[in-house]
């Protein structure tokens, strides 16, 4: 029999910090309809006529900020994550990475799979929460790349893995390193989506954003609702540190545009906790699995600041999976399960 085939693919980032990347980058990002999910005429005006156009250069400046000589840290964790995932799993599997947007490409990764002539596909959309906007749109552009092939081999995905123990292991080891208990706060912050998402993922119609603290509990009503994920990641990670609710805060960074996204934002959490006399904050990003422009500036650099003009003092970030060997355990499970 052949390998088994094992398709990673995270979000994407730039080929290059340059401003033309950075522009191919985010029309490629935020023309898909699963993430800018409004008509597509009114999309590509706002995308291609205002965001593009206007964000390109500020978006070219952050990523100048955090690229090294090793290029994208999210491209060069991913690549480590892939090449160490290899290793443990031996010559019986194939593993690949993609990016869902930009290179390398799923298109490509599918294509080695194919010449490799492997007997399955395992994807995993690498988002520990599932949402339309990130699994859903890996997920679809997969299955429509797949269905062109003339033979198609047994395709499985990972929806999520918000749960995971080793992967929940790590994030606690690597706050234990920052003392925790020397924080005045701890804050889970997630990436944002528009609230809009959220009611689109409640089939009922009748519970999301209906029903007092309907995220604070996962259930079968909100199984696979991003922002009900994020607080039982949260929660498991605080249960290992030994925090209690009332020391920490599950907050949503990275908004756009004005409508309602998902509360509470961060940006008003940091106002609040300030006004409180808090100093010192502890982040979590849990949302990613290897550091990037939204841990490595957003928080490090953006949210510090902000903190200490309204009279804080430090906002120190819990580093992110990365190459953390208990990760790649995690990883190993994924696809064997």
């Amino acid at each position: 029999m052949g390998k088994k085939g094992v398709l990673l693919i995270n979000l994407g980032t730039p080929d290059n910090p340059d401003v033309p990347a950075v522009r191919r980058y985010l029309d490629q990002f935020l023309m898909d309809e699963r993430v800018i999910d409004i008509p597509k005429f009114n999309r590509t005006l706002l995308v291609k006529g205002i965001i593009v156009p206007f964000r390109s250069p500020k978006t070219s400046k952050l990523y100048k900020e955090i690229w090294n000589e090793k290029g994208s840290p999210l491209l060069y964790y991913s690549k480590i994550q892939a090449n160490l995932l290899q290793e443990k799993l031996g010559d019986d599997y194939q593993v690949e990475l993609a990016m869902r947007y930009q290179n390398p490409s799923i298109e490509s990764a599918l294509e080695r799979l194919k010449a490799g002539l492997v007997e399955s596909i395992k994807v995993i959309p690498m988002f520990p929460q599932y949402a339309s906007a990130s699994t859903g749109s890996v997920m679809q552009l997969v299955m429509e790349l797949v269905s062109k092939w003339q033979t198609i081999p047994p395709i499985s995905f990972v929806n999520s893995f918000h749960d995971n123990h080793l992967m929940l292991e790590v994030f606690a080891e690597n706050a234990a390193k920052h003392q925790p208990e020397t924080y005045d706060h701890v804050l889970f912050s997630f990436h944002g989506l528009p609230e809009r998402q959220l009611l689109k993922c409640d089939h009922t119609g009748n519970y999301c954003l209906k029903k007092d603290n309907c995220c604070d509990v996962l259930n079968d009503t909100n199984k696979f609702c991003y922002s009900a994920q994020g607080h039982h990641t949260a929660s498991l990670i605080a249960a290992k540190l030994g925090l209690s609710k009332d020391k920490y805060t599950v907050c949503f960074q990275s908004r756009l545009g004005k409508e309602p996204w998902v509360q509470p934002y961060t940006t008003d959490v940091l106002k609040k906790l300030a006004a409180e006399g808090k100093k010192r904050l502890l982040v979590f990003s849990p949302a990613f699995v290897a550091d990037c422009l939204e841990t490595l500036y957003e928080i490090t650099v953006e949210y510090h600041e902000e903190f200490k003009a309204l009279g804080g003092e430090h906002v120190q970030l819990v580093e992110s999976l990365n190459d953390h060997p208990k990760f790649i355990e995690a990883l190993v499970e994924l696809v064997k399960n």
